[in-house]
């Protein structure tokens, strides 16, 4: 077993085309979270990208908590075979898998973290719990909202985030980020009380 490893797993969909979209901020959150291990994402055979390391430095100078941060390499609905196969290629259990993405049920900036549950119409995550046979795995909700009056919300999830929305959204991204080093250092319910507390 990878040494007690994570798999920390941000959803989005692949190419420049689709990196500054509301779908795609699983993504954004682990390129926060890769400032904090040493390296840079590596292709991997799995059909991801994928960053192995250390996160951080723990109490007295110690290495941080191993994390396998990664970024499927398929649509967002094809996101559950990559995913499947990191958790077998680094022998990491499926409560070890904590899943970035986006949520549409939750207010702009609002972040939620939970241990398994439904998809809520998410077809990344869909295609995980379909691949892996399991919803008992954490999720990190980034709220992104509603789309206004009656527009599709596939194609809200597709275009970028609002000026108005971009002024805040590097304070959001830290929060998450913070969120989930919490989460791997401390366990899910120190975590969901600290990330949840009135602001």
């Amino acid at each position: 077993m990878a040494d007690g490893a994570h798999l920390v797993v941000g959803l989005g969909n692949p190419g420049p085309a689709y990196a500054g979209n509301r779908h795609n901020v699983g993504h954004m959150v682990l390129d926060v979270l890769a400032r904090d291990v040493p390296g840079g994402f590596v292709n991997h055979k799995a059909r991801a990208q994928v960053l192995d390391g250390r996160l951080g430095v723990g109490p007295g100078g110690a290495p941080g908590p191993r994390v396998v941060l990664a970024r499927p390499s398929t649509y967002m609905n094809l996101s559950g075979g990559p995913v499947a196969a990191l958790l077998r290629f680094y022998d990491i259990p499926v409560e070890r898998l904590v899943v970035v993405h986006d949520e549409l049920d939750l207010p702009f900036g609002t972040l939620r973290l939970k241990r398994g549950g439904g998809e809520g119409g998410h077809n990344g995550l869909k295609s995980i719990s379909a691949a892996i046979g399991s919803r008992d795995y954490v999720r990190l909700r980034v709220g992104i909202g509603r789309p206004p009056g009656r527009q599709d919300p596939a194609d809200y999830v597709l275009r970028d985030f609002a000026v108005a929305e971009r002024a805040d959204l590097a304070v959001i991204l830290e929060e998450a980020a913070d969120g989930v080093r919490d989460l791997v250092e401390n366990g899910l319910v120190l975590a969901q009380d600290r990330l949840h507390a009135p602001r």
